[in-house]
């Protein structure tokens, strides 16, 4: 079942302070706060939410289709993705801008403090899902600049196509009543604890209130795995504990391609969330959002090997 991609096609500056930031941000000095992290790594590269989650989709045999804006430095990150069988068909190229950046600085503790540019992605409304003539019967409206993402989700439902909903750090930006036709209709709704907590304070609205409005709710918690409500079903899928911690950049985008594959085939939730839980192991353990590498013969022989069926 192919997957419609949507989202943010980004150039990631990753740092890492070998600190932790609680030790240096001083809670009542927010007022005046005037910090600067010593780090010593400093890595580029590509990421993005959407092309993340297409690059983990192609790594268990799925074929996304990644639809987004990006700029014209694109040259370099388009080779990539020819190399990695990510198609570019429905890749934008705005020559006039720069492709979105990320600068992210990563503590000890997995904290991160982000600075985004988005460039081209801003514009990525001039790449609607109308644009995609191919078939799909699944897509993930990722973050990605604000009118984008209210039409693509818009899009998505008003096609019929379970839409997966997953605002991310584009939640800031989106009004009250945006938010909640986002939500209103989604096959999914997918946020971390603190962006659920987000949602709360954005919409006004309970759990019991934002459930009713989805056909499942996600919330994801990190190294304790995540939550699931769909109807009146409660799951609790325990993560899957990385062989080291090196880089959680990007883990999230590798948990919910892991979500999307097991939806594209119809697995029970449980199964979704083990499958992204053990994506999502497997990219903490290495530097970089797109580095994973594995075939879907050895996904499925690790996640055999780790709950003892296949997926």
């Amino acid at each position: 079942m192919p997957i419609l991609v949507t989202g943010s096609v980004a150039i990631d500056h990753i740092m890492v302070f070998r600190g932790r930031f609680k030790d240096v941000i001083l809670p009542d000095r927010l007022h005046v706060l005037n910090v600067a992290f010593h780090v010593p790594e400093l890595k580029r590269t590509w990421g993005g939410c959407a092309a993340n989650i297409a690059y983990n989709l192609r790594l268990v045999g799925e074929e996304p289709r990644l639809l987004a804006t990006v700029g014209g430095d694109f040259g370099a990150y388009a080779e990539w993705l020819d190399r990695n069988g990510i198609r570019r068909d429905w890749l934008r190229v705005l020559e006039n801008e720069s492709t979105a950046g990320a600068y992210i600085t990563t503590d000890l503790d997995d904290n991160q403090i982000i600075g985004f540019h988005p460039g081209a992605m801003d514009r990525a409304h001039e790449a609607p899902v109308s644009d995609v003539g191919e078939p799909y019967e699944l897509g993930i409206v990722s973050p990605n600049g604000k009118q984008a993402m209210i039409e693509h989700a818009r899009a998505l439902k008003q096609r019929g196509v379970p839409a997966v909903v997953d605002p991310g750090q584009g939640l800031p930006i989106l009004e009250r009543e945006e938010l909640v036709e986002m939500i209103e209709g989604a096959d999914t709704y997918v946020v971390n604890d603190y962006e659920w907590s987000l949602t709360l304070e954005k919409t006004g609205l309970d759990e019991d209130a934002v459930a009713s409005r989805v056909g499942t709710l996600v919330v994801t918690l990190g190294d304790q795995g995540c939550r699931i409500r769909a109807g009146g079903e409660r799951l609790e899928v325990p993560a899957v504990p990385a062989s080291e911690v090196v880089d959680p950049t990007g883990c999230g985008d590798a948990w919910r391609a892991g979500y999307l594959a097991g939806r594209s085939r119809g697995r029970s939730l449980e199964t979704c969330a083990r499958m992204g839980s053990l994506l999502g192991s497997l990219a903490v353990a290495r530097s970089g959002t797109q580095s994973v590498e594995i075939d879907p013969s050895g996904f499925g022989a690790l996640y055999e090997g780790t709950y003892g069926a296949a997926p």
